[in-house]
C-alpha cells in the first residue's frame, strides 16, 4: 500500500508540474538580484530597485521568478524570500542546484534544496532544475534524486537547463522509469541564438510536453537597441558583443524598432521578446528596475504576425551567418 501511495503521490506531482506554466507567457530572470560581477549590484542598482521591481512585476500580473543558489551567492534566492509574503497573488518559484563535481553523495540534491528552501522561506518549490549537465553524478542518478524529492512533495516539478538534445532525451527516459515526467528545459535563446530550433531541440521538447524556458531572451540586452557600436555595454559583456558585432546587428536593431511602430509603437526590447513568445517558449528577460519591468510587461498580450515572424527569422539567419564569420575570424 505504501508503495502504490507514492506511486499516486508522485503522479499526482507531475501533474501539477506541467501545469505551472498555464497562462504564464513570460516570466522574470533573478540572477541579477544580488550579483556584483556582472550586473553591478550595489553600484548600479541597490535592495530597493529589486523590491520596487518585484511589485511591479506582480502589480502588471508576471507571476513565475526564476532564481538559482549561485545566483549572487544566494542573494538572489533570500531577496525572493523576503518578497514573496508581499505579493497579493500565488507565485511560481523556480529554482536550481548547481551540479558541482564534489557534490557525489546520494543526499547531494537533498542538501542543495533544503538550503533553497530556507532561503526562499518556503515549504515546496514549483521547479526545481540541474543548472548545468555536469560530470562526475550522471543524468540518471540527478533525475533519481529529483523523483525523490518530489514524491515527498518538496518540489512540484523537474526541470533542466543548459542540457543539450541527448542530454534532454536521457532526463526524459529516466524520469519515465520513475513515473515521473520533465517539464521544463531552460536555455539560452534569443534571436541571436537560435541553436534549439535547428538541431531539434526545441520540436522534441514540444512533441514530449517540455517546456522551453528562454533565459537571456534580449541578448543581455543587445537586443533592446540601447548599445551600439559607438556605446558597447561594459564589463564582462564587452568581450561578447563587441563593435564588430554590435554593427552587424544594427538592421535587426531597426527591424525590432519598426515592427514596433506598427504595434502601437512597441519597443525593440518588446517586439524581440513577442518573437520569444511566438516560438512557443516562456522567456524570463531580467530586470534590475521599474522600468526595465515595465519595459518587458508591454511584451505580453499580443502577438507578432507570420509575415512579421518570417522576416525577422531570415534577417536573424542572414545575421548569425556574418556573426559565426566574425567569431571564427
Amino acid at each position: 500500500m505504501r508503495i502504490i501511495s507514492k506511486e499516486i503521490d508522485m503522479a499526482e506531482s507531475s501533474q501539477k508540474g506541467s501545469a505551472i506554466f498555464n497562462d504564464i507567457e513570460m516570466g522574470i530572470g533573478t540572477w541579477a538580484w544580488g550579483d556584483r560581477l556582472v550586473w553591478g549590484y550595489g553600484n548600479q542598482y541597490a535592495a530597493d530597485d529589486i523590491e520596487q521591481t518585484f511589485l511591479a512585476a506582480v502589480s502588471n500580473g508576471i507571476t513565475f521568478f526564476d532564481t538559482a543558489e549561485v545566483y549572487g551567492q544566494g542573494k538572489s534566492e533570500k531577496f525572493l524570500g523576503q518578497l514573496i509574503p508581499r505579493a497579493s497573488v500565488n507565485l511560481k518559484i523556480a529554482s536550481k542546484i548547481m551540479p558541482f563535481p564534489w557534490r557525489i553523495s546520494k543526499d547531494a540534491l537533498r542538501k542543495a534544496l533544503t538550503g533553497s528552501l530556507k532561503r526562499l522561506g518556503l515549504p515546496k518549490i514549483d521547479l526545481y532544475q540541474i543548472h548545468w549537465p555536469m560530470p562526475p553524478v550522471s543524468i540518471e542518478s540527478w533525475m533519481a534524486q529529483m523523483a525523490e524529492v518530489q514524491s515527498e512533495g518538496l518540489i512540484s516539478a523537474i526541470g533542466v537547463s543548459n542540457y543539450d538534445l541527448e542530454q534532454t532525451k536521457r532526463a526524459v527516459d529516466a524520469l519515465a522509469k520513475k513515473g515521473t515526467t520533465l517539464a521544463s528545459n531552460q536555455v539560452e535563446f534569443h534571436l541571436l541564438e537560435r541553436r534549439i530550433e535547428k538541431n531539434g531541440m526545441l520540436d522534441f521538447c514540444n512533441a514530449n510536453g517540455v517546456k522551453v524556458i528562454a533565459y537571456s531572451p534580449l541578448a543581455m540586452g543587445i537586443l533592446s537597441g540601447k548599445y551600439t557600436p559607438d556605446n558597447p555595454p561594459k564589463g564582462t559583456r564587452a568581450g561578447q558583443y563587441n563593435r564588430p558585432l554590435l554593427e552587424k546587428i544594427q538592421p535587426l536593431i531597426k527591424m525590432l524598432k519598426s515592427i514596433g511602430m506598427d504595434h502601437d509603437g512597441k519597443t525593440a526590447s518588446q517586439v524581440a521578446l513577442n518573437w520569444v513568445i511566438c516560438k512557443g517558449t516562456l522567456p524570463i528577460p531580467g530586470a534590475k528596475n521599474v522600468g526595465q519591468l515595465e519595459q518587458n510587461a508591454g511584451a505580453v498580450g499580443w502577438r507578432l504576425s507570420e509575415e512579421e515572424m518570417h522576416k525577422l527569422d531570415e534577417l536573424s539567419d542572414r545575421i548569425s551567418q556574418t556573426i559565426s564569420g566574425i567569431e571564427q575570424e
